[in-house]
Parts: structure tokens; sequence; C-alpha cells
């Protein structure tokens, strides 16, 4: 095995002779590296080879750009490899993706490139049908799923100008339904099964779920929506900020007096017992400084953000809660169950001593 510097060597060399070849094989080869190593999950060889088939900004699909996996491993110089049961491309060996970090100048802005390439195909003619179509076949779209989870991770991690005005033209109308499938479908603890349809959810809804302060901000500013429209839960834009924990957003959307901050959807959720839910606690903080906010709101099931916090065991925000004097910390959901008797069940040993600590908690609610 060679030493950590001779291999750091061999790879430095190894991008040089990609960087060095002839034609398109360069701009493939070192496309595919940043992909691989900045991707937010393993690519599906057909994932990769489909977003290097994006022309960037283009509204046409050229299923004829797609290069072959044989290519790209040639162009690649080695440096990749396709693990056949899987179908999943990766780097050699994990020092390489050592190595690329350590190097940030290998690649030129790769967030913001990945975001742009995965906006352009998201606005391209092909999804744009799929988007309109009741039950479309996704089979002729691979790179449609991790476009429609991952495109607003990499805008918010570095958000081009180039890429703004993509997500402003994406965005401007109703989001489509199928990408609004696949986004939700990798919400934790959010059973789909539940809604005939995922409809409205719209693009500021969208924004909202990313926390890209810019993109709201600019769909807001060209008057695209009303901003405390429902979507099919029945929430608003501002529930999705809460409940991912975007601070800015949050922020943004409160300064509006269209925004009802303690809005309830058809489950009686509120923005704050999202928050709590999460574990967000600045967004908690936040929310907690308007007095249109009622700390203690029950959801349908009469559970309150005390208790969503105490469940998940979110110690910080039970804390801030507990200094409310509005919230009852023995306060019973519709089924007898407490802050107290959640947190026990679920073994939060922390938040049962800081809810124990209370005078009005009775243990014998446990």
């Amino acid at each position: 095995m060679t030493g950590g510097l001779e291999l750091g060597d061999v790879y430095g060399a190894t991008i040089e002779r990609i960087k060095a070849q002839d034609g398109d094989r360069s701009r493939l080869g070192m496309a595919a590296l940043m992909w691989i190593s900045h991707a937010e999950r393993p690519l599906r060889a057909d994932e990769l080879c489909n977003a290097l088939a994006v022309q960037l900004g283009s509204t046409v699909f050229d299923a004829t750009n797609i290069p072959s996996m044989s290519t790209l491993v040639s162009c690649c110089q080695g440096l990749i490899t396709v693990d056949k049961e899987a179908s999943i491309v990766r780097l050699i060996h994990f020092t390489l993706q050592e190595y690329l970090s350590t190097h940030p100048d290998i690649f030129s802005g790769p967030r913001s490139a990945m975001a742009e390439i995965c906006l352009t195909y998201l606005n391209s003619k092909l999804v744009q049908a799929l988007w309109t179509t009741p039950s479309p076949d996704i089979q002729n779209a691979p790179f449609l799923e991790y476009c429609s989870v991952y495109w607003g991770v990499h805008a918010k991690g570095d958000l081009s100008d180039y890429a703004r005005s993509l997500a402003l033209e994406l965005l401007k109308g109703p989001y489509g339904q199928i990408s609004t499938k696949l986004l939700l479908s990798q919400v934790e603890n959010f059973p789909l099964w539940h809604f005939y349809t995922l409809s409205p959810f719209s693009g500021l809804h969208c924004a909202s779920f990313f926390g890209i302060v810019e993109v709201v901000v600019g769909l807001i500013d060209m008057g695209c929506y009303d901003i405390d429209e429902e979507d099919f839960l029945g929430g608003g834009p501002l529930a999705w900020a809460a409940r991912n924990g975007h601070e800015g957003v949050v922020k943004i959307l409160l300064e509006r007096e269209e925004v009802n901050p303690d809005k309830p959807n058809n489950n009686g959720r509120t923005p704050l017992s999202y928050a709590a839910l999460s574990g967000h606690e600045g967004v908690v903080k936040i929310l907690l400084e308007r007095e249109e906010v009622n700390p203690d709101k029950p959801d349908r099931w009469g559970q309150t953000p005390l208790s969503d916090a105490a469940r998940d065991g979110h110690e910080g925000v039970v804390r801030i809660l507990l200094g409310r004097e509005e919230v009852n910390p023995d306060r019973p959901d519709n089924r007898g169950r407490t802050p107290l008797s959640f947190a026990a069940k679920n073994g939060h040993e922390r938040v049962v001593a800081l809810l124990q600590s209370r005078k009005a908690v009775a243990p014998s609610t446990i």
C-alpha cells in the first residue's frame, strides 16, 4: 500500500490526465467525479449518465447525449467503479473522497453547478409533461427522483444567480405532483398513503420546505401566490419552513401581515407544533415572540407542542415551553397521555427529570 502522500500524488496526476483528454472526455470525466463526490446520496449509473446529458439551460432533454457507463469509466481514468449488483457508481477508494474533500479547488462551485443541472432538468419539457400527467410513468426519467428531492439542498448550499432564475421559473406555478410525491416520500414519519392527492402544493411551499431565502423572497416579490395559501394539508408555507427549521424563511414570512403565525392545518397542527416536534429551538423561540401564537394549543388528538417535544426527547424545546406560564406541563391528550408519559415511554430520561421538577406534573401520569 502506498503512503498517504504518494497516494495523493497518484490522484493528483490522474486528475491532470483526465483534464488533458481531448474533446468531451475531459468534461465528462471531471463532471462525473464532481457528481459522485458531491451527491447527497450514492447515484445509480442511469442517474449519473442522465445528469451528464443535461444541457444547461435547455428545455429539451436530448437522450442522444446520454453517455454510456463504459465511456464514463474510461473518461475517469479508473477513478470510478460500478457496483454491478446495486448499479451504484462509486469512487475507486474512500481515500479518493478524502483527497477531493481536501482539494476543493478541483471543482468550481460544485453545489451551485449541480443545482443548475437539477433545475434545468426539472424545467425541461420531458419533466413538465410528467408534471401534468395524472399517472406518469417515470421510467424514462431516471434523474427525476434525485432532482426532485435534492435540487433545493444543493441550491441552499450555494445559490448562483442563474440557479435562482431557474428556480423562480420552476416555482412560479404549481409544483408538479409527481415531484411533490418524490420529495415528501423522503420526509420522516410522513404517511403519504393517507392522502389521495398532494395538491395543492405550490412553488412557495416547496421553496419554504427547502428554506431557500432568496427564492422565497423572489416569489413573494413576483406576487405569484397568496403567501398564506393552504396546501393539501391545510397549512401554509410557514408550516414547512418551521417543520424543517429554516429560521431565515420563518422570519421573512412572519414579516408579512397576511401570514397567520398560529394557523392550524386540517389536523390542528400549527407551525409551533411542527417546530417543537422536530426540535428546532430557534424557530420555536421566533414563533413564541408573536402574541398570536398559543404555546399550549392542542391538535385534533389533544396533543400540545410540549407533548410533541417531550415524545421525541427535545430537551431544549421542552425547557423553552416550560418557561411559558400558559403551558400546562401536565395536560393530557384525548387518550389521557401527558408530556411526562410520552417522555417516559420513549426513554427520554432527561426530559422526564425536567418535567418531574415541575410541581404541576403528577408522577402518577407515567
